[in-house]
């Protein structure tokens, strides 16, 4: 798969179902339909969003224009096992990534989506009991099968990427990235996608929406303060400064948004044109850190 045909921005679909704006079939199809005309075609689910409800509930909106599917490149992720009605064999949280678990994801996966094919499968959460042959097995036969196209994991550490990418080629790391979420800038692990040209995902690129909204936190205001002055001098709101923020890192982050309005990707994907100086990257920095560098 030739990963350029990603969006810039990916559609993050966790609030779109239960957890969030409980869209109809129609109110899915609706922006579904608008991401894909603005340019914005990667969606990123999991299997558990919405009490493992959402990725059906998109496969519905799907049925009604099966052309879409085309347009579109499906993330979805398997490994975390979610207490719920709908899983009555759980009982606790816990998680699995053995070969059987990862093969039973993918398929019901490709049958809520209604699709043949998974576009990427990551791993949601660092297993303690990871096995990497074991994972590296499932992954093999899924992509000699056809069912799924590229795989990698999210909110792994370094060793945990390093391990598993030693017995299977990753493509995908997704983790918190953000001005409140500084760790990857210097833990290493946006070095090591340039190092090993892995595609790095952000999600909660606004800090989970904690840069947005009002806030007695120091910190987010001395952040948006800085944005704001920003966003005068480009034309721009303050949460495009945010996103031109990550789109400045030479590591090619796609920021995976968490909202259900479409005006708002739509303004994530702006950002992209939006061209900050270095001085005013360290700006934001420093509003963040609370401190010069070094």
């Amino acid at each position: 798969m030739n990963t350029t045909y990603f969006s810039p921005v990916i559609a993050g679909c966790m609030k779109w179902g239960q957890w969030g704006a409980r869209f109809s079939t129609n109110e899915y199809l609706q922006v579904i339909e608008e991401c894909i005309a603005m340019g914005v075609t990667t969606f990123d689910h999991a299997d558990i969003y919405g009490h493992y409800t959402t990725e059906e509930e998109f496969g519905k909106a799907l049925l009604q224009n099966p052309s879409l599917r085309k347009k579109m490149q499906l993330i979805t992720k398997c490994g975390i096992r979610m207490v719920t009605p709908h899983r009555p064999e759980h009982k606790i949280k816990s998680y699995d990534t053995g070969k059987a678990h990862i093969i039973r994801s993918a398929e019901q996966s490709l049958k809520n989506f209604g699709s043949d094919y998974i576009d990427v499968l990551l791993i949601h959460r660092p297993d303690p009991l990871m096995n990497p042959g074991e994972i590296a097995e499932a992954f093999t036969l899924l992509k000699q099968q056809g069912k799924v196209l590229e795989f990698g994991v999210s909110n792994f550490t370094l060793s945990q990427f390093q391990l598993l990418h030693s017995c299977y080629p990753l493509k995908f790391h997704q983790f918190e990235i953000s001005l409140l979420k500084l760790d990857p800038f210097t833990n290493g692990a946006l070095d090591q996608c340039i190092a090993q040209k892995i595609i790095p995902m952000s999600w909660s690129p606004l800090g989970g929406g904690k840069l947005l909204s009002d806030s007695d936190d120091e910190r987010g205001r001395r952040i948006m303060a800085v944005a704001e002055i920003l966003a005068e001098k480009y034309n721009s709101t303050s949460d495009q400064i945010l996103f031109a923020w990550l789109y400045k890192h030479p590591s090619g982050i796609i920021p995976v948004t968490g909202t259900s309005k479409t005006k708002r990707i739509k303004a994530a994907l702006a950002a992209k044109s939006i061209e900050i100086t270095r001085e005013e990257w360290f700006m934001l920095w420093r509003a963040s850190t609370g401190a010069e560098v070094p």
